[in-house]
């Protein structure tokens, strides 16, 4: 190998490995939004001052205010499979489904395109198929022992603000929109789907007048789902446990485990993907993810034995504008 040569790889796998800490710094930021939620409803009735870190700050008295909360659905009770040929492609039961959906998924995400930077001359090697992501909480279902509280709900928003900050990535499950950086926690390749007619709940397929046809995957819930390693997780980037990310902002139980009063059900998610036939390459989708996190027995600071729980919907869509792109440096 030449010197240049070496010098090349050197600098690869260099980026990699700093592409790589930057999806582990993601996750982790992910895991503390939804920490810092928790512990604001925990405190319920007190208004907690936070900074971009996650220290907490000082309380002062707030006004508390109640209503109902409601289940998130998200459409898929309208998810029905049904056989037939669409776009000229024979669909007989769930696992052509699931198998048409892996090679469009292989397929897409096997293509790679050098982006440059918006200022300057450095160049990169990432995914072709590179999507958005979206991070909200449900409307009401931040809840302190079943309750809604008006005041907390008006912290969401500044709180989202200021920690979560949008990104761009491959198909999911993704740790990286570089693909040498793309693995999971075990440090296997993300690069190929993983999903099984196991992991199916429902799903569907229609044709469009496009020469493109849509699928529709529901995959079963899972508790405390793992990027990459579970029916969730091999749609998803889901995060696994958060005990740890808990213990950090100072939540205890006052009675039991953690594993028996955390909750994180990922459930309702679907997986929405629009495939050009004649490429058999996916053009657009949308990946919705729904996680039910209950917590009870919870204790912080003063507050003890309390209950809370929120609804967390997180978005992929696909393609990500140029936009975006720009605002994370780089173009096509």
């Amino acid at each position: 190998m030449s010197k240049e040569s070496k010098k090349a790889a050197k600098a690869e796998k260099k980026a990699a490995k700093a592409n790589r800490s930057k999806g582990q710094k993601a996750e982790k930021a992910f895991k503390t939004i939804i920490a810092i939620l928790l512990v604001v409803a925990i405190v319920g009735e007190l208004y907690i001052g936070f900074t971009i870190k996650g220290e907490l700050g000082k309380l002062t008295t707030a006004v508390n205010a109640t209503t109902d909360g409601e289940s998130e659905n998200n459409g898929v009770s309208d998810v029905v499979f049904t056989a037939g040929t669409f776009g000229g492609v024979e669909f007989k039961e769930v696992a052509d489904v699931v198998n048409y959906y892996n090679e469009a998924y292989n397929k897409t995400k096997a293509k790679t395109k050098t982006y440059s930077a918006v200022e300057g001359s450095e160049t990169w090697t990432f995914y072709e198929f590179l999507g958005d992501e979206k991070l909200q909480i449900k409307p009401g279902s931040l809840l302190i022992d079943g309750k809604a509280n008006s005041m907390v709900d008006g912290l969401v928003g500044p709180i989202l603000g200021g920690i979560f900050k949008p990104n761009v990535n491959g198909l999911p499950p993704c740790a990286s929109r570089d693909p040498n950086s793309d693995i999971d926690s075990k440090g296997a390749s993300l690069s190929t789907s993983r999903v099984v007619p196991e992991d199916i709940a429902a799903c569907n397929v229609t044709e469009n007048s496009d020469g493109t046809i849509t699928l529709t995957l529901v995959p079963v819930a899972v508790n405390l789902s793992e990027k990459g390693m579970d029916a969730q997780g091999h749609f998803f980037n889901s995060l696994g446990a958060i005990d740890k990310t808990l213990q950090d902002v100072g939540v205890t139980f006052a009675s039991g485990t953690i594993e028996e009063n955390c909750k994180v059900m990922y459930e309702t998610g679907k997986a929405v993907v629009k495939v050009d036939v004649a490429s058999g390459e996916i053009v657009e989708a949308d990946y919705n993810m729904v996680v039910n996190i209950n917590l009870t027995h919870a204790s912080i600071a003063v507050l003890k034995d309390r209950g809370a729980a929120l609804t967390i919907l997180y978005d992929n869509h696909f393609p990500a504008d140029d936009a975006l792109l720009a605002e994370r440096g780089f173009k096509r």
